[in-house]
């Protein structure tokens, strides 16, 4: 069965990930990224012991809305950050953390669903 998100052009579907990198509606991108529905740009957080609220300042700063933040910690899940729910809160933003592989699922769910989402991906191998 099919169960590959409906595509539309210029939509940010997340098609893989892995070995560093992440194909994202047909273009593949080296390292971690921050995907929007419409845009992904470079991210350079490596680890998650470096998500912070400033580390996330293109999400809070960016023209789009963004209701829910996906966040992927990489390769396995760890705890989050304290203070940064309360600080996203703070922003108007739900933080949904989880691992990479799930935040790139989710993503394309919430990406079909049209939900004002973006997504903070830790590149993994």
């Amino acid at each position: 069965m099919d169960i590959r998100p409906l595509e539309t052009p210029g939509r940010q579907v997340i098609q893989s990930y892995g070995d560093g990198r992440f194909r994202i509606a047909g273009t593949p991108h080296a390292g971690s990224v921050v995907v929007w529905p419409e845009r992904t740009e470079p991210w350079p957080v490596t680890e998650a012991g470096a998500i912070s609220i400033d580390s996330l300042s293109a999400v809070v700063a960016a023209d789009e809305v963004t209701e829910i933040l996906l966040v992927g910690c990489g390769a396995r899940f760890l705890p989050v950050p304290l203070d940064l729910k309360d600080a996203l809160r703070k922003e108007g933003m739900v933080l949904e953390w989880m691992d990479t592989g799930a935040a790139c699922r989710t993503f394309n769910v919430l990406l079909c669903e049209d939900r004002r989402i973006a997504a903070a991906l830790i590149a993994v191998d």
